[in-house]
């Protein structure tokens, strides 16, 4: 079952991968709010109906860990340090954990990171326009997820730090305004 809690902010470039936990809990409903949809999948029937009834056409498997990139130790941490830069997409980002465990961070209304933690079973959905970064936990540092698609997949990263804001962005920001 996933765990969801407050960032403690005091990650370096060297130790992202640990928890980070600053021992405040946060609700699913608190990330409801912020168009994050979190459920428990068990099998793939139940996955299958989900992307049914959200209209999801495509999908892949991803298998992160130190053997997908050849065992080679630089390029594995120089992804790694990509996924974890803050950035948004377009679309929505959907991702099934069938094995190991990762952590997505995303920010909340004030602008605070929330931490997830995802396991086999957890089915995460970031809606588009959210500021977030992934990356594998300390303990396992491997997944292997399914990623769901609308359509055609669309891989851009619009990294927070170059202030472009497009029109999903801005259509989240609205959807969220209190």
């Amino acid at each position: 079952m996933v765990e969801v809690y407050y960032h403690d902010n005091k990650d370096t470039l060297e130790d992202f991968t640990q928890a980070h936990n600053s021992g405040e809990s946060v609700s699913l409903e608190k990330l409801a709010e912020i168009g994050v949809f979190y459920k428990c999948v068990t099998n793939m029937n139940d996955l299958n109906e989900l992307a049914k009834q959200r209209n999801y056409k495509n999908r892949d498997v991803v298998n992160l860990n130190l053997e997908a990139f050849n065992n080679d130790l630089e390029a594995y941490n120089a992804k790694m340090q990509q996924f974890y830069k803050e950035h948004y997409h377009e679309d929505e980002e959907i991702r099934y954990i069938v094995d190991g465990e990762g952590y997505f961070d995303v920010r909340d209304k004030q602008d605070r990171w929330i931490r997830a933690k995802l396991s086999p079973n957890d089915l995460l959905i970031l809606p588009a326009g959210i500021y977030h970064r992934f990356t594998l936990t300390d303990e396992l540092k491997q997944v292997t997820a399914v990623r769901l698609f609308k359509d055609e997949p669309k891989w851009e990263a619009i990294n927070r730090d170059t202030g472009r804001e497009s029109d999903a962005r801005k259509a989240y920001t609205e959807s969220i305004a209190v």
